[in-house]
């Protein structure tokens, strides 16, 4: 799992990070408790709902003012790091702590936010198959962990003191780089304090510019090579790389997004391993040990841009499919971070509905 955290913290800070700091800048340090249940979005999982987690989540804010041409136009967000700590109140679901990068948009003339964040969670009782063999939700230490925040914002209420309250769904999953993984979802209610800082005690204006039409462009083309290690639902199975090549046209339909057309080219090693386990256990099912483990899908998406860094999500239906596996139906979801006009890397999650099949490490180009 060390390139996961690595490969994340590295995408996700040089993007948050990579700001103008000779310019007066201003943040917020905010602090929320949190409690709520646990969603039953697997039947796999109900053993394990048997209380509402709880739990505190402490944010560091850096707001932006326009210096940067995006920042204008998504109406000045903020980024920052946050740290959750979770109490899953129940001694083999265990307590999660994360650290994340985020964004926090606002609407409503500010007084409504919206948070946004990915990192890295570290889970105190994954499975064990003798010590935790009910725990199926997490199959590792490390987990993969997104959060949605919506809350009321109000700062500077009495001094430099803001309140701040609404709800929060925090995610946390492996993405089937070890088994079990049925994953959790949370959603509590959270209200807190938030403390506004200013350089030099000033809170800069926001630069508002008139921006030229958005000039459109001809379609691209896209190669991209995805890569990483999972393995089936089958526990212990073992863990085998995979490979993914990706062909792709997209047309950007103004400042903000584009949409995609493509074709991905599946070697999944660890169906592999699948075929020949269902060959021997399941003779009724009538599984060849040699049935071919390849997929090819065809897949549209959309691509939403900010800043250097890019929001993807497509959908996915195989067009040869010689072995079921969770569905014909596949959709992915992740980030991608450009180095410049041509060449990204990208961390991206596929998926068979809620169901995670990997986690994709990917490098490309667009030609």
């Amino acid at each position: 799992m060390k390139p996961l955290v690595i490969s994340l913290v590295f995408l996700l800070t040089t993007t948050l990070w990579a700001q103008d700091r000779t310019a007066t800048n201003s943040y917020t340090i905010e602090g929320s408790p949190f409690y709520g249940s646990i969603l039953r979005h697997n039947p796999d999982i109900s053993h394990l709902i048997t209380a509402h987690p709880a739990g505190l989540i402490l944010s560091f804010n850096k707001k932006t003012f326009g210096r940067e041409s995006w920042e204008q136009d998504f109406n000045y967000p903020d980024v920052g790091l946050s740290f959750i700590y979770q109490d899953m109140r129940t001694g083999t679901l265990g307590k999660n702590y994360g650290l994340y990068a985020h964004y926090n948009f606002y609407f409503f003339k500010r007084h409504l936010q919206l948070r946004i964040g990915q990192g890295i969670a570290y889970n105190t009782n994954p499975y064990d198959n003798e010590t935790n063999f009910r725990g199926n939700a997490y199959g590792s230490h490390l987990l993969s962990s997104t959060n949605l925040v919506v809350n009321y914002h109000k700062e500077k209420i009495l001094g430099n003191l803001g309140f701040k309250a609404g709800f929060a769904i925090v995610h946390y999953s492996n993405a089937n780089v070890k088994s079990p993984n049925t994953s959790t979802n949370t959603f509590g209610l959270n209200a807190g304090l938030l403390y506004s800082l200013e350089e030099n005690g000033i809170t800069p204006e926001y630069i508002r510019e008139e921006r030229e039409p958005f000039k459109g462009e001809h379609i691209r083309a896209n190669l991209i090579f995805r890569s990483g290690i999972n393995e089936s639902d089958v526990v212990n199975s073992g863990q085998f790389p995979f490979y993914i090549f990706s062909a792709y046209a997209d047309k950007r339909l103004g400042r903000f997004s584009a949409l995609q057309l493509g074709t991905d080219f599946f070697l999944s090693n660890f169906l592999k391993e699948l075929i020949r386990y269902q060959s021997i256990a399941f003779p009724e099912k009538n599984i060849g040990a040699n049935a071919d483990y390849k997929r090819l899908g065809l897949f549209i998406g959309h691509e939403l841009f900010i800043s250097r860094l890019s929001l993807v999500t497509q959908l996915g239906y195989y067009v040869y499919y010689p072995f079921d596996f969770e569905g014909r139906v596949y959709n992915r979801v992740g980030l991608k971070r450009y180095f410049n006009d041509r060449w990204f890397a990208a961390i991206t999650l596929k998926s068979h509905a809620a169901k995670a099949e990997a986690l994709e490490f990917g490098i490309g180009i667009r030609l």
